[in-house]
């Protein structure tokens, strides 16, 4: 029987990446979602009109999949219903997601996933994503792991729609806690740069501090780890000093109105659609890991650079996605995926992609 995938969100730029390697990678059968009733001509896919609100309609859509995917972001705002009713209905399960409260809520179903014999990894795009198999292969190099610091780049839009906008400015609202020499600190968003020597054509570029859900998922999966940095960068770097301006200079009352950041979101959005002419819209990822290997202190550096941000993270989905279907991934549990792909099929994934990540030891 051919498999039955079910996208969530699958008409934004993020969800119909995720479509298309699918497509590309396996012979499932393919619908997407979304709450207006337009069609899709550019994927040909076939479309479901659905809110995740209608409880009874998305349940008996999941009923009816074999893998549900979850690209309805951002994920600030939601809660694990989808999750839970994939448990229910013993349907395996992934999603974008990108955010500790989104995490949180998420692994708190593990138990019952656990029970059902339901596969959920959650967090499985570019950054937080691929970027965590690369940590995982770099601990794994060491003895001991002691220090993961995390550099992520990206031009312009990244190719992604108006709603990764949102998931930047919702991020600069609070303070958030970071893994710190064996303990929990307040860190500030977008405080501390850090010029970090990226692959070409990103050479020396500046990245802050960003709230992630890695920055928790780690220390929990790798428990020798003391610190874990996870920074953020765009380029052009005016993007940057904007970004610093409304982390720091804006009122913290005016950041927390939703109105904001649709504003912010919207016009920042507007402004890359000029400057992706000469930023272009790729990623570039860093995973550095410090420890001790044969009895020295060593750094593993891993780096990946991809053309377009949104496509690079459609293949850490679908990649994850492919392993499924197949039957070469079962982990029943809510998994980040750094804790449920083994190194040796995220390798194998990567280079059927074509996707190249270089390595070093500093």
């Amino acid at each position: 029987m051919t498999d039955r995938v079910l996208i969530l969100g699958g008409r934004g730029r993020i969800g119909r990446s995720v479509a298309q390697d699918i497509a590309t990678h396996t012979s499932a059968k393919i619908t997407i979602t979304g709450r207006s009733p337009e069609t899709d001509r550019e994927l040909g896919l076939p479309f479901l009109v659905l809110d995740l609100a209608e409880v009874d309609k998305l349940r008996q859509a999941i009923a009816n999949s074999d893998l549900v995917i979850h690209c309805a972001g951002p994920f600030h705002y939601r809660d694990a219903n989808v999750l839970k009713l994939c448990i229910e209905q013993g349907v395996n399960y992934l999603d974008v997601s990108d955010h500790r409260s989104f995490t949180t809520k998420a692994l708190n179903y593990h138990e019952q996933a656990v029970n059902a014999g339901v596969t959920a990894i959650i967090n499985t795009g570019i950054f937080p994503g691929i970027s965590n198999s690369m940590v995982r292969q770099g601990v794994e190099q060491f003895d001991q792991a002691e220090k993961i610091h995390l550099s992520y780049l990206v031009g312009g839009s990244g190719g992604a729609g108006v709603t990764v906008m949102r998931t930047t400015f919702l991020g600069l609202q609070y303070p958030f806690q970071a893994w710190i020499n064996n303990q929990w600190q307040f860190v500030k968003p977008y405080s501390d740069r850090e010029v970090i020597n990226f692959p070409a054509p990103y050479n020396r570029s500046g990245v802050y501090w960003f709230d992630m859900p890695e920055t928790f998922t780690l220390p929990q999966a790798f428990p020798s780890v003391k610190t874990v940095v996870t920074k953020f960068g765009s380029i052009p770097d005016f993007y940057n000093h904007l970004t610093w301006m409304a982390a720091h200079l804006f009122p913290k009352w005016l950041m927390q109105r939703h109105s904001t950041i649709e504003f912010l979101s919207h016009v920042s959005h507007l402004m890359t659609d000029v400057t992706n002419n000469f930023s272009g819209i790729g990623v570039a990822v860093r995973s550095e890991v410090t420890g001790i290997k044969d009895g020295e202190t060593a750094i593993h550096c891993a780096n990946l650079v991809h053309e377009n941000t949104a496509i690079a993270s459609g293949i850490g989905t679908g990649s994850l996605a492919q392993l499924l279907l197949s039957g070469k991934l079962k982990k029943p549990g809510v998994w980040p995926v750094e804790s449920a792909l083994p190194t040796d099929l995220f390798v194998q994934s990567m280079s059927s992609r074509g996707i190249a990540i270089a390595y070093n030891w500093l």
